[in-house]
C-alpha cells in the first residue's frame, strides 16, 4: 500500500520559515515528540537524549508509512531553553544549570499506542538510551517574535539581543521560554552557514 505524501514544513510554513529581520508570527497548537532535560548540550546526556527523540520520531515515521498512512520528511528538531530563573536563559550562563526539553513536530495522525509501540522497539533495540523519556503532547506558544540567526550558536547573543529590542520596541515582553529551531544539520553544515530560528512567546506590556 503507498502512502500518501506530505511535506509537513510546507503545511506549517509560517512557523517553519524566518528571516534575519525580527517579525511577529502567530504559532499554532501542534503535537510534538519531547523529552527533557539539564546540563551543558556538549554533554554525553544530551547527545543521548537528541539520539532517542530522533529514533523515536524515525520508528514512528516508518510504522505510519509501512502502514499506508502517510509518508513525510521527519521535521527539524526544536529546543525550549530556560534556567531556574523565569526567562533566565542566557549564552553566557553557567550551561550546567541550563534546562532543555527538545521535540520534534509529529503529523495528527500519530497516536500515544503508536508512541508507546515505537518506545519500546526502540529500547529494544538500543537498550542504552534514554527512550522512555520521550513522550507525545502539545505545544501551544500562540503570539511570538521570532528572527533568523545565521552562523554559529556561539554568535546567538547578537542576534538575540536584536530580538529582545524589536519586543520591547513593540510594547510586548517575553512570555514563554527561549525557542530554538534547528533547520541546519550541523555535523554537515559549516558553522558560518548554519540556520537556526530563534522565537519567543510574547504578550503586550498593558
Amino acid at each position: 500500500m503507498t502512502a500518501p505524501k506530505q511535506d509537513l514544513k510546507k503545511v506549517h510554513r509560517s512557523v517553519y520559515s524566518a528571516t534575519t529581520e525580527p517579525a511577529m508570527v502567530d504559532v499554532p497548537e501542534l503535537p510534538f515528540l519531547m523529552i527533557d532535560g539539564a546540563g551543558d548540550p556538549n554533554s554525553d546526556g544530551y547527545r543521548a537524549a537528541v539520539e532517542a527523540l530522533y529514533g523515536a520520531a524515525y520508528g514512528i515515521r516508518f510504522a505510519l508509512k509501512n502502514s499506508g498512512i502517510l509518508e513525510y520528511p521527519v521535521m527539524p528538531s526544536q529546543g525550549l531553553w530556560w534556567t531556574a530563573e523565569p526567562h533566565g536563559y542566557t549564552q553566557d550562563g553557567d550551561r550546567a544549570d541550563w534546562r532543555w526539553t527538545m521535540m520534534i513536530m509529529q503529523p495528527p495522525q500519530v497516536t500515544p499506542e503508536l508512541v508507546a509501540d515505537t518506545i519500546a522497539a526502540v529500547a529494544s533495540k538500543k537498550p542504552g538510551l534514554p527512550v522512555e523519556g520521550v513522550r507525545l503532547a502539545n505545544h501551544a506558544e500562540g503570539r511570538c517574535s521570532q528572527i533568523l540567526h545565521v552562523g554559529p550558536f556561539r554568535t546567538e547573543p547578537a542576534t538575540i539581543d536584536r530580538l529582545h529590542a524589536f519586543i520591547a520596541d513593540n510594547a510586548m515582553v517575553i512570555a514563554g521560554r527561549h525557542h530554538e529551531i534547528y533547520l541546519s544539520n550541523p555535523n554537515r553544515t559549516a558553522p558560518e552557514k548554519m540556520r537556526t530560528i530563534i522565537r519567543y512567546p510574547v504578550r503586550p506590556t498593558r
